[in-house]
């Protein structure tokens, strides 16, 4: 056997040789300027993000083809262009992942690295496994011009044929404007890291340039601006690692493909965990709030609750949670910011979060406490109607098993937007303390009982005499709320609605945990599906 080392004209040190130089990216200076910016390089996010040992890169010797600029020279042809694409596990099921280099060309996007992307993004689709995109980019390869921008729109068509099929996953951990935001934008989460990344389309200069505003980059495309306000990014971290953990804790939840089970894990919480603290967590004043995620914390398994676009829409709360182990997508009403209303970013945050569900089998529990609709002439200009469709049409459309529970309000068309009986929710659970209603008690004693309220006055007068002000007042007040009690009592509650069928059953809020799990277990093997047709017509 030939143990001799390879002369440096052998082939074996010609790799060796390569595979320095393609690891070598921008240099260490540039790699220390990342670090001074407290961001990784390209290569530390992947080697990160994945298992240890797991990472196998391809088309890591790739060079660009632009001749111009002086493009050409030999330095300029940094080996992988700055993309590192492969694939590799996470907590042991395998996941592709690119990672864009800002330390070389700015990260910037050329005809050759688009092309790497579309072949992972490609393999991906074949093999039925995540897309994780790791983004740090000053936009196109300018020097390439338009063969920079058919790249972005190749991979854009990726992202569109890949949505529904494989879980994708975008971390934007530096610069991301332009029209790279879109491909971000159409994949189904978007993490950034506070501080040291942002998105936007048109940069400060170009607003200040054309409607004359200030602002930073901060303020106009920051993780706190795309997280609080926008509603774009669904995650916000503190630093790039904290970030690759959420990924890795994201993808968890999530099964590899369309067509497969989200993967369960062995559970230690007793499946039959009664938590009397739920008896007496709504409170007996139906105007006082209270947080949903109290209640969701003591059903779901360990208390553990991942919750997303925590910071947007807050009026509703959506996240996975584990059941018996089982992934679980969870909708919830949030009495405790706006009573829990339903509003135009709560509908389209909601909406989108269910239809993810639905598209990879993860089953959904829907925790219900809902006045009703935002009034509001803002609200109502901002398409309050079409918004609320999108919630509506999203719980209406989903295939995958579906349970509700009414733990307070449920009125009017809130009610039945919510994942009610009527649109194809597999179980519906109340407790006794639910007001199924088309209005709340005071608002409808106001409408329906609003004559007799006033004769009660007058027939007071007849017997009184003329009455003061105050007087009036008293006797209209203790007439309302005999009044609101009387409508509580008759209309306002879960039996009704549980004559009827509307509800399957009127449970104690202790067995909630017990009574899901049962039904989850019983769903297990359901088998739906909608009419034959090319797609439906979501009202966007």
């Amino acid at each position: 056997m030939d143990t001799r080392s390879p002369t440096p004209s052998s082939p074996l040190a010609e790799l060796g040789r390569r595979n320095a130089l393609a690891e070598e990216s921008g240099g260490p200076e540039r790699r220390e300027r990342q670090h001074r910016e407290g961001k990784l390089s390209a290569r530390e996010r992947v080697l990160l993000l994945l298992d240890e040992g797991s990472f196998e890169e391809t088309d890591k010797f790739v060079t660009h083809r632009c001749t111009d600029f002086g493009m050409g020279s030999e330095d300029k042809r940094i080996l992988g262009d700055g993309f590192i694409t492969g694939y590799g596990r996470i907590d042991g099921r395998i996941a592709f992942v690119f990672a864009q280099d800002f330390t070389v060309f700015g990260g910037s996007l050329s005809e050759t690295n688009a092309a790497k992307i579309v072949k992972i993004m490609d393999t991906a689709m074949r093999v039925g496994a995540p897309i994780i995109g790791l983004n740090d980019s000053g936009g196109a390869r300018i020097q390439e011009g338009v063969v920079s921008l058919a790249g972005y729109a190749d991979i854009f068509l990726r992202n569109t044929l890949a949505s529904g099929v494989v879980p994708q996953i975008s971390a934007i951990l530096g610069p991301c404007a332009g029209g790279a935001v879109y491909s971000p934008a159409i994949t189904d989460f978007t993490l950034m890291v506070d501080k040291t990344s942002y998105m936007f389309v048109t940069g400060p200069d170009v607003i200040k340039t054309v409607t004359h505003e200030e602002v930073s980059k901060e303020d106009l495309g920051g993780a706190a601006t795309h997280n609080e306000i926008s509603g774009v990014a669904h995650f916000m971290a503190q630093d790039d690692a904290e970030c690759l953990a959420m990924v890795r804790e994201l993808l968890s939840f999530l099964p590899l493909n369309n067509v497969d089970d989200p993967p369960r894990r062995p559970c230690t919480d007793p499946i039959d965990r009664a938590d009397p603290e739920l008896d007496t967590i709504i409170p007996a004043d139906s105007s006082q709030p209270y947080d949903i995620k109290d209640v969701i914390e003591r059903v779901v398994d360990d208390g553990y609750f991942f919750e997303v676009h925590e910071h947007f829409a807050r009026n509703i709360v959506v996240g996975f949670a584990r059941m018996n182990g089982r992934p679980v997508g969870v909708v919830a009403n949030q009495p405790a910011y706006l009573a829990g209303v339903l509003d135009n970013d709560a509908s389209i945050k909601a909406a989108r979060f269910v239809r993810f569900c639905d598209c990879f089998n993860i089953p959904l529990i829907t925790f219900e406490d809902v006045p009703g609709f935002l009034p509001g002439v803002q609200q109502e200009h901002g398409g309050i109607i079409r918004n609320g469709a999108k919630l509506l049409y999203a719980f209406a459309e989903a295939t995958v098993p579906k349970l509700t529970l009414i733990t307070r309000k449920a009125y009017g068309g809130a009610y039945c937007v919510m994942s009610s009986k009527h649109i194809r929710t597999d179980l519906n659970l109340t407790w006794p303390t639910a007001e199924i209603a088309v209005m709340g008690a005071e608002g409808a004693v106001n409408i329906v009982y609003g004559r007799e309220l006033a004769a009660v006055v007058e027939k007071t007068e007849l017997v009184e005499g003329p009455l003061t002000a105050e007087r009036r007042a008293e006797i209209l007040a203790a007439a309302r709320s005999r009044k609101v009690e009387e409508f509580r009592q008759q209309f306002a509650n879960p039996y009704i609605a549980a004559e009827r069928g509307y509800v399957d059953a009127v449970i104690q809020p202790r067995e909630t945990r017990r009574r899901m799990i049962a039904a989850l277990e019983m769903l297990d093997g359901k088998r739906d599906k909608n009419p034959p047709k090319k797609h439906g017509n979501i009202p966007l």
